[in-house]
């Protein structure tokens, strides 16, 4: 039988060749930071979610070391067999803290927390009203259950406020978006959406993980950005991209949704529990956040610095302030050409481009962090007026 299905899939694999969207795989052969060793050399790295430069900060890595010595390796068990270690309690407690909410359950990824999240809480008796450019993980999540779906333009709060008043039927009506867009770097307007939710007596879930860390005043992320803090019910996070880049991820929101969560969510009670030394860097980001304010100082002054002389040097980019900035090329393939270019000049960035974001709107998706130099970004800009120029002869 699979004789066939081999034929099909390399004709598959053939054709995302050919049209310029097979996504390889560079092998990075040292610690993940601003600068990081490939087959070719060290290159400047523009394009990891390591948004405070965190991903190799010793103190997170001093951190896991402590715990593997104390907590050991790894847990070998889920959460309510024999897997709840005194950090795992610590770090949702410090997250509830730190989020400004009243409970905290951990996950092995985010994608998990979403996964487990929409089918443990809603029926067919209720509706899902989600952003039309929500993360997959949402997608996949409510794919799971079996409330109805709706879908509102993205961003669009007239939008969702019709489709708002077309599930007034419902039992439970929930908004569900992304804090932060990550293909574009664009932020939901929170402030207007829970508005929406207070008038129709709907319940809201963001999916902060783009922001939680440095977005916000204090890097509290998204609801604190608009000051909705009180107003969002659920809110899902990572801690695999600016609180320390490894994995695990977390729901927090309201005690009730969160004990129920504990009772019924799948992928907590059928998944290990988060590794101790994970667990144990992560408590140490959060207290490295509330001690310093240079780490977002410095991620913001790279962003703005790289947005105004890209627009200056004339490319493409999509407005915002989010250090997430898609420099818009369009074509699959000059995407692609592109970012080799900028390879062979030591940057190390990627060329994103259908399915991950639609036909005709490939981009070189550029990521600013707190680790960058003045000098790195300079250089990054620099080197995409080179590689323009290389492509224009």
């Amino acid at each position: 039988m699979y004789g066939a299905m081999r034929d099909d899939l390399k004709a598959g694999l053939a054709e995302i060749r050919e049209a310029g969207l097979y996504k390889g795989e560079r092998v990075i052969q040292g610690p993940q930071r601003a600068s990081v060793s490939v087959a070719d050399g060290d290159v400047l790295n523009f394009c990891a979610n390591n948004y405070l430069g965190l991903a190799d900060h010793p103190v997170l890595v001093k951190a896991a070391q402590e715990a593997l010595d104390r907590w050991g390796f790894g847990m070998a068990s889920v959460r309510f067999i024999c897997g709840t270690q005194q950090p795992h309690k610590e770090l949702e407690a410090k997250l509830s803290e730190f989020l400004g909410t009243e409970d905290t359950i951990l996950y092995s990824s985010c994608f998990d927390a979403n996964a487990g999240l929409f089918e443990t809480l809603l029926t067919d008796q209720d509706v899902i009203i989600s952003d039309e450019l929500n993360h997959a993980s949402i997608i996949d999540g409510v794919r799971l259950c079996k409330a109805k779906r709706m879908r509102y333009r993205n961003r669009d709060v007239a939008d969702l406020e019709a489709r708002l008043k077309e599930a007034s039927g419902a039992r439970y009506r929930m908004i569900a978006t992304d804090g932060v867009f990550s293909m574009d770097g664009y932020l939901a307007p929170l402030d207007e959406i829970c508005a929406l939710a207070e008038r129709y007596d709907a319940l809201v879930m963001v999916d902060d993980s783009h922001a939680v860390g440095f977005t916000g005043p204090t890097g509290r992320g998204t609801p604190e950005l608009f000051g909705v803090q009180d107003k969002v019910d659920v809110l899902t996070g990572t801690l695999g991209k600016a609180l320390g880049g490894a994995s695990g991820g977390y729901t927090s929101g309201r005690a009730e949704i969160v004990e129920m969560l504990r009772q019924r969510s799948r992928p907590y009670l059928f998944s290990n529990s988060l590794a101790p030394s994970i667990t144990a860097a992560a408590l140490a980001t959060l207290e490295l956040l509330g001690s310093s304010g240079e780490l977002l100082t410095k991620l913001r002054a790279n962003t703005e610095l790289f947005r105004r002389r890209m627009t200056e040097a004339g490319f493409d980019l999509l407005p915002g302030e989010h250090p997430i900035i898609p420099v818009m090329i369009g074509d699959a393939a000059k995407a692609g050409r592109m970012a080799d270019l900028l390879l062979d000049q030591g940057i190390y960035v990627v060329g994103f481009s259908y399915p991950v974001v639609p036909h005709g709107k490939a981009r070189i998706r550029t990521q600013m962090s707190a680790a960058h130099s003045t000098e790195d970004v300079n250089r990054a800009v620099d080197a995409f007026v080179t590689a323009r120029s290389m492509m224009e002869e």
